[in-house]
């Protein structure tokens, strides 16, 4: 990418970090992204333009509101930083592309999903059903125009996909009922976002991205039972794992299944 493009890219991905940040403070309550106005959840205060400036007003004002001098958690920036990262690696991979463009949606709504479920345990359907409007929209485009994200191009790929990780997940969550009488070992939520997953990768970047939430998860399961923050029954949220598992198959999907066929000749 050119100077100009990868500029314009870092400021898009910084502005709508910002964004996400209220995406994600308000969608679990019930309360609209649109109205109010951004404000200080403490003061009430509506902040104006140089207070919604990302990364800079937080540095500049050092990590407190204008207004009651209230603690704004650092968290915030972070959002933004890596909502940019994010951005900047996808385009930097696909250009400006219907893969590019796709790519960027589906990571912008698993970002929300991401920081939701670490802090309710939940991935609201509003997220699943954005992400599900905007599969449907790739899907019909690749009938036309197929995409590089599906190395089969068949049109029911991406139904393939949604099948191969909705559906696997939601057999393990129905038999975790059946045997243990209790669904919290894998919520809903965790079927749910698999659908629109599935639509925008395809059934192989599905599965990759289904493993490496699964071992992501594990690994840092047994890390927290060794250091004694969670014991054998205790939960950890399959959301973030799920995000950083699609994060691995847009990037290195393709690369890792053909280490695959060739290391098992398939």
């Amino acid at each position: 990418m050119s100077i100009l493009e990868n500029v314009y890219v870092i400021v898009l991905g910084l502005i709508l970090g910002s964004f996400f940040n209220v995406c994600i403070y308000r969608i679990p309550k019930g309360e609209s992204i649109i109205n109010p106005p951004s404000h200080c959840p403490k003061c009430g205060q509506r902040l104006k333009t140089a207070d919604l400036v990302p990364v800079f007003s937080w540095l500049f004002l050092r990590g407190r509101c204008r207004y009651c001098k209230e603690h704004i958690p650092i968290r915030y920036t972070l959002v933004e930083i890596l909502t940019c990262a994010v951005y900047f690696v996808m385009f930097s991979k696909f250009g400006l592309s219907a893969e590019g463009i796709s790519s960027i949606f589906l990571m912008s709504v698993l970002i929300c999903v991401f920081f939701i479920d670490i802090d309710h345990r939940i991935i609201p359907d509003s997220l699943v059903l954005t992400g599900i409007a905007g599969g449907i929209i790739l899907f019909v485009y690749n009938i036309y125009k197929p995409v590089e994200f599906y190395s089969d191009r068949a049109w029911y790929n991406p139904l393939l996909g949604v099948l191969a990780g909705a559906g696997f997940l939601f057999l393990v969550a129905l038999l975790g009922y059946l045997i243990y009488k209790t669904d919290d070992a894998m919520g809903m939520g965790d079927v749910k976002i698999f659908i629109p997953i599935g639509l925008f990768l395809g059934w192989r970047l599905t599965l990759i991205a289904l493993f490496s939430a699964i071992i992501l998860g594990a690994l840092a399961g047994i890390l927290l039972m060794i250091l004694r923050l969670k014991d054998r029954k205790g939960t950890i949220p399959l959301g973030p794992f799920i995000v950083t598992g699609v994060f691995i198959a847009l990037l290195w999907g393709h690369e890792i299944i053909n280490w695959y066929s060739k290391f098992f000749n398939i």
